[in-house]
């Protein structure tokens, strides 16, 4: 397994390069700014109430910012695959920058609350569920086809190296000066802004002006109902790691399990970036080519055994809980990226780009709820059984479903490359040519 030669490397497309600043820029304002927003959140919550209640503000944090993405999926996903997905990501950045900015002025004049967090956490939604299918469908328009999983493990390093510094960013910045970290997404999300001005014009696909666009929006999930491989990768990680939410706790660990605060806040939510990071890292040069499928199971199952890991830190010596905790988070994010690429990989190579959007959307709205309806989830299963066992018994619900996903989705195990049959076909042919 060879890396790809320099000059069809995707950092040598200057449109490429510009769509990484702009992700980068966006990925640490982003995590810079939730981190902080829950952590913000979980604090005034816990003025006049117990743990329990608390936690469960971090549930309606993730929920606020799933339901707009929910409802909206069907046409986020049309308007993509039917507007400039360039144009839509200024949009969008503009409207988080807005949002930061509040943010930041509302904190520095003291009258931030609880109603405004909801609102903002609302406004993100609205802006991520159409920013997000628009940034995936746009970057396989910006590199060849053949370097693509090689630019999906380059997007992966720098989303996962946002994800690493965004939270150290935004702990340290709110331990300075609570504004400080609104102030510093704000001026990130500008940043992202700048550069995603910077890409020229890209491949559209032809509008279809022949079917109702309900129909076309319908589109999308049928082709991702009808494709076995694309429904078993996307719906793997919604359900797995909607169970396995232990990040989303990870304020109710830093203050009341292991009390090390906003600073020990940072480290931890940093720390699964820095395993995913090194992954994405070493994709980037050194993809993954065979077997993939299997790879991506392991992966999940791994995921979930460092959720328990991480869970487990509650009964352990304080001396040790942290640097051990700190552990299962890196493990844990290295399997997570593991997963990331694969999925991320199958998705984009088995989907036409005139469905693209459609698709990065379903794509998009699984990940969401894995994410911030796990988070939701999390928050409402710890006020009910106590934070601990919500850690605990998601990491092991998240291996149970794999087990069960790999024997309903066989075409998921049986999956050796990343090829769609046709043009493994197509390549098998050409070989056997005299």
């Amino acid at each position: 397994m060879t890396a790809p030669s320099p000059h069809r490397h995707p950092l040598r497309f200057g449109d490429f390069r510009a769509y990484l600043i702009g992700r980068c820029a966006a990925v640490l304002a982003q995590y810079s700014m939730m981190i902080v927003l829950g952590w913000q959140a979980y604090n005034i919550a816990r003025e006049t109430m117990t743990t329990a209640g608390a936690s469960a503000q971090l549930g309606l944090i993730g929920l606020a910012q799933f339901l707009p993405l929910f409802f909206l999926t069907p046409l986020t996903g049309w308007v993509a695959d039917h507007y400039d997905r360039r144009i839509i990501t200024r949009l969008t950045l503009t409207l988080l920058t807005a949002a930061a900015a509040v943010l930041a002025f509302a904190t520095f004049e003291g009258w931030v609350g609880l109603p405004l967090i909801f609102g903002i956490a609302v406004i993100v939604g609205i802006a991520r569920a159409f920013n997000g299918p628009a940034y995936g469908a746009l970057a396989p328009n910006l590199v060849p086809r053949e370097v693509l999983p090689n630019a999906i493990a380059i997007s992966g390093v720098v989303w996962q190296a946002g994800s690493i510094v965004g939270p150290a960013l935004g702990g340290y910045a709110y331990a300075a000066t609570p504004w400080g970290a609104y102030a510093l997404a704000a001026i990130l999300y500008g940043v992202a802004l700048g550069a995603m001005m910077l890409i020229g014009p890209v491949p559209q696909p032809a509008r279809d002006i022949s079917r109702h666009p309900i129909r076309q929006m319908i589109d999308g999930l049928t082709y991702v109902r009808t494709n076995r491989l694309v429904l078993a990768t996307i719906t793997l990680d919604l359900f797995a790691v909607l169970l396995a939410g232990a990040t989303a706790l990870l304020p109710v660990y830093a203050r009341d399990i292991l009390h090390v605060g906003s600073t020990g806040l940072g480290h931890l939510a940093a720390a699964p970036g820095i395993g995913a990071g090194l992954v994405a890292l070493w994709f980037s040069f050194r993809p993954l080519k065979n077997e993939v499928g299997i790879k991506m199971l392991g992966a999940v199952i791994l995921f979930g055994i460092a959720t328990i890991a991480f869970g487990c830190t509650a009964f352990l010596p304080r001396s040790i809980a942290m640097e051990f905790g700190i552990g299962a988070l890196v493990v844990l994010g290295a399997a997570d990226m593991i997963s990331v690429f694969v999925r991320q990989s199958l998705v984009q190579l088995h989907t036409p780009d005139a469905m693209r959007g459609r698709v990065s959307s379903l794509s998009q709205l699984t990940i969401s709820a894995s994410n911030e309806l796990g988070e939701a989830e999390s928050g409402f299963l710890a006020a009910l059984v106590g934070p601990v066992a919500a850690v605990i018994g998601g990491g092991i619900g998240a291996i149970v479903i794999t087990l069960f996903w790999a024997r309903l989705f066989p075409e998921l195990r049986l999956a050796r490359t990343f090829d769609p049959p046709d043009i493994r076909a197509a390549d098998l042919s050409q070989e056997k040519a005299p």
